[in-house]
């Protein structure tokens, strides 16, 4: 119920209901209650490398977001938060170990752990400009994180007991932020009447938007959100607060149900869950007390000036619903009186991380006795790398113009040994010869034998499969040489044959 549609749903012919599983926490928590029951087993981390399955919105850039994908999970059980807190960092320790070996760039950032549950979810991203997702970091601290997951720190309260009184005033044709901004500016008696000094700014404006919340019951509800003018709303973001509920459009015919809602003059004195509509109103954070605003008037062609929070409108929360932009204020700097900013970049999330805590293990019954003899829920963590998804990010990372260039950590083949020569010149003679050498040192080689294909389409599918080491043999072995290419450092020399094991040898095993 709380994954929501990308779970796959199917029934089997006598209408039993069965799901494809997008993750396997329930399984394993089920597993290991059949297992164990002491303390003694514990701690314990299992792992799988398994296909999952989720039924994605808009499943896009071939591996990166597949419905059908290949993952490695793993899941830690232990007895205490204490021993959670080690798993967990024993697995972030090893993550950062596979990634370096990958050769991918990655930063690690706080997330939001969604419908996994949890307290603490860190994501592993790699910095790509191919990315689906986005993510912040500070300018001047170590400060990172999914935008989903990116909080906004909330001012201090404001004292309003001076301010001056809250007034309607007449803005006919102004149904966007821009055109009530030009309006406000022009008006000079309304920033006398307020004593404000400085031009009006969309970010003086208070826009409420209305959306509409898909719970997975089916039930359909309204949520107002407020935020400043110069901001938009990010449903992204919206999504991971309102999870498992699903944001959606509020359509003209959601405007027909609620009469009251006028649609580009919505102000805050018909929101929220003790107005008329009772349709509940969350704020950005930065809505916060004592700060003045301007708003519709819940009637066309009307705003109100001067709307001072808390003391004319009370909103029913906060949300981190609003974009974020480059240049805003690091949370980590704010606390600390900093001046850092976030600037944003294209990612691909690479794995996942998550202390789950007893959400399973509680649903499930997972408990061991403990030194006492008594039953304790046991608390667990779960773990995740996406292995179809970082061979596509390897490939975006290392590819040039000519193909694709695999680290030789992860290559199909340590070295691609092309025959260029005729074949009765002695190059496959040769070729064959050298490809034994190799391989009975330890190394994976393919050979390109082909048949009445040109050398120039051998060479250049060589370099679209992008072995690491690409060994020519081909005219210069008369000469008593070949060619050897190194794609990752895109650079090919002339080898005496006689050397060219040794010299393949040494190439194949230097890093990356």
């Amino acid at each position: 119920t709380e994954y929501g549609p990308n779970l796959f749903r199917l029934q089997d012919r006598r209408g039993v209901d069965y799901l494809l599983g997008p993750t396997h926490e329930e399984m394993f928590t089920l597993l290991v209650k059949d297992l164990y029951s002491s303390y003694k087993d514990l701690p314990l981390s299992i792992y799988q490398i398994q296909t999952k399955f989720r039924d994605e919105a808009r499943p896009r850039a071939g591996l990166l977001r597949g419905r059908e994908f290949v993952m490695k999970d793993s899941y830690s059980f232990d007895i205490d938060d204490a021993g959670l807190a080690a798993s967990y960092e024993a697995h972030r320790a090893a993550y950062i170990k596979t990634f370096e070996r990958l050769h991918l760039p990655f930063v690690i950032v706080s997330a939001m752990s969604g419908a996994m549950g949890g307290s603490k979810s860190e994501e592993f991203l790699a910095p790509l400009e191919v990315g689906e997702d986005t993510f912040v970091r500070c300018t001047t601290c170590g400060y990172a994180a999914n935008t989903e997951a990116v909080t906004v720190p909330t001012p201090a309260a404001i004292d309003f007991s001076q301010a001056a009184p809250s007034q309607v005033v007449d803005t006919p044709n102004t149904p966007t932020i821009a055109t009530l901004v030009d309006l406000l500016n022009a008006r000079t008696d309304i920033n006398g009447a307020l004593g404000k000094t400085t031009p009006w700014t969309s970010s003086d404006t208070l826009k409420n938007v209305i959306i509409m919340l898909r719970h997975p019951d089916g039930r359909r509800e309204p949520l107002a959100i407020g935020l400043p003018g110069d901001r938009e709303v990010d449903m992204k973001r919206v999504e991971a607060q309102v999870g498992p509920a699903e944001p959606d459009a509020f359509t003209e015919a959601d405007f027909a149900n609620h009469p009251a809602l006028v649609k580009g003059y919505i102000g805050p004195d018909v929101l929220g869950s003790t107005s008329s509509s009772q349709i509940r109103y969350l704020v950005y954070p930065r809505v916060s007390s004592g700060t003045s605003w301007v708003a519709g008037a819940d009637k066309a062609g009307n705003h109100v000036v001067g709307l001072v929070c808390g003391r004319d409108f009370t909103p029913d929360g906060t949300i981190e619903a609003a974009e974020v932009l480059p240049g805003d204020a690091c949370p980590t700097c704010a606390a600390k009186n900093a001046t850092g900013v976030l600037e944003m970049a294209r990612c691909i999330e690479i794995g996942h991380i998550f202390q789950l805590g007893r959400k399973y293990a509680e649903a499930l019954n997972l408990t061991v006795l403990d030194q006492n003899g008594k039953q304790v829920v046991v608390t667990m963590g779960s773990y995740g790398i996406g292995v179809s998804r970082a061979v596509a990010s390897i490939a975006e990372a290392f590819h040039d113009d000519l193909g694709l260039r695999w680290p030789r950590e992860v290559a199909p083949a340590d070295v691609h040994v092309v025959i260029a020569g005729k074949g009765d010149d002695g190059t496959s003679d040769f070729a064959e010869e050298l490809s034994q050498q190799l391989e009975s040192a330890g190394l994976e080689v393919i050979i390109d034998d082909r048949v009445g294909v040109s050398p120039g389409v051998k060479f250049k599918d060589a370099e679209l499969l992008g072995m690491p080491t690409i060994v020519i043999v081909g005219r210069g072995l008369a000469q008593g040489t070949i060619e050897v290419r190194d794609r990752l450092a895109g650079t090919k020399i002339d080898v005496a044959k006689d050397e060219a094991a040794t010299h393949v040898l040494a190439l194949a095993r230097s890093a990356p």
